[in-house]
């Protein structure tokens, strides 16, 4: 991570000098597979520190969920205790899960310590400048510590909560629609079912659905324009179906034009913070130039645009496909 984005990133105050550290968790004793509660294997492990090194980690953890909800107010955290400290094995980029417990009522959270990464910390900018939910999270040298996004995981919401009646389809279908064109706009690649959530919520008419990104990390990376589509991901095929069933053409076209007339609003108010983000993505190298041409190529045929034959980084790219919102 460069030096113009740590500027933007304190700037904005995403950058602390206090919490875990990302290396201080590798410390473990032991690690337990941890199944659910049909017991099948979540593909993470839970983690068993000794002695001092466990006292020290759960200080340094709650410091750090101090940071993330209250501003590092301690008093805060006061009657909180570290539950559970959770290793993903599945990927390659090896996440902690925390579980954070209230002793007064046994209420719980969860927040998640990665390593830093630009394409990341990127891909959480834009989340919180350009969709519809907030984000919070802060950085501590080469540690993020990230909010947990409450939802089903997509995958799961296929199998055991799909709902039956046609009013919660088109919705879901609907919402599947306005999902994917967010992620292609501000092109957030590797949607696929296992790196989003559903959020179901009630109103006074049944349910309403909301799709949120989960993983950030294949933000603005990969060359094939398809990547940036959820719809091409096979894991999602339930979504696209149902969106094509029971959503005509001209919905699934008016609820596009819906979802890029609400980007650019958000563009519109963001108070120079998408400028100055965007800004320091465009001179920033997190792909391959080769990844940066053949991508570009795609979206000018896609668009019938040719300013993105033009575009030398990752950055470039996004400005331009961002910037066809606004008409500039």
């Amino acid at each position: 991570m460069g030096d113009s984005l740590r500027a933007y990133l304190k700037r904005y105050d995403r950058l602390r000098n206090a919490g875990i550290r990302f290396e201080n968790l590798a410390r473990y004793a032991n690690a337990v597979p941890l199944y659910d509660e049909h017991h099948q294997d979540t593909h993470w492990s839970t983690l068993v520190f000794q002695g001092l090194e466990h006292q020290e980690v759960c200080n340094a953890l709650l410091n750090s969920y101090a940071i993330l909800k209250s501003d590092g107010d301690m008093s805060a955290v006061a009657d909180l205790y570290v539950d559970r400290i959770d290793l993903c094995l599945y990927g390659n980029t090896l996440p902690y899960r925390v579980r954070i417990v209230n002793a007064l009522n046994e209420n719980f959270d969860y927040y998640y310590v990665k390593r830093t990464d630009a394409n990341r910390v990127y891909g959480l900018e834009l989340e919180h400048i350009l969709s519809p939910s907030r984000i919070n999270y802060f950085i501590n040298g080469d540690t993020l510590v990230e909010e947990h996004i409450i939802g089903m995981p997509a995958e799961d919401f296929i199998d055991r909560a799909m709902p039956n009646s046609r009013f919660n389809l088109v919705r879901l279908g609907k919402e599947f629609v306005k999902f994917n064109e967010r992620c292609f706009v501000r092109l957030l690649g590797d949607m696929h079912a296992g790196n989003f959530v559903v959020e179901i919520r009630r109103d006074f008419e049944r349910s309403h659905f909301m799709l949120r990104a989960i993983d950030f990390d294949q933000q603005t990376h990969h060359w094939r324009m398809k990547a940036y589509m959820p719809q091409f991901w096979i894991q999602n095929n339930t979504f696209v179906d149902l969106s094509m069933k029971y959503l005509t053409l001209e919905n699934r076209i008016q609820y596009q034009k819906e979802e890029r007339a609400l980007i650019a609003n958000r563009l519109r108010v963001s108070h120079g913070r998408f400028d100055a983000l965007i800004n320091v993505m465009r001179a920033d190298c997190i792909s391959s130039k080769e990844n940066v041409q053949k991508l570009g190529a795609q979206l000018a045929r896609h668009h019938g645009e040719s300013v993105f034959i033009d575009c030398k980084s990752m950055g470039d790219l996004v400005h331009a496909s961002t910037h066809l919102l606004l008409g500039s």
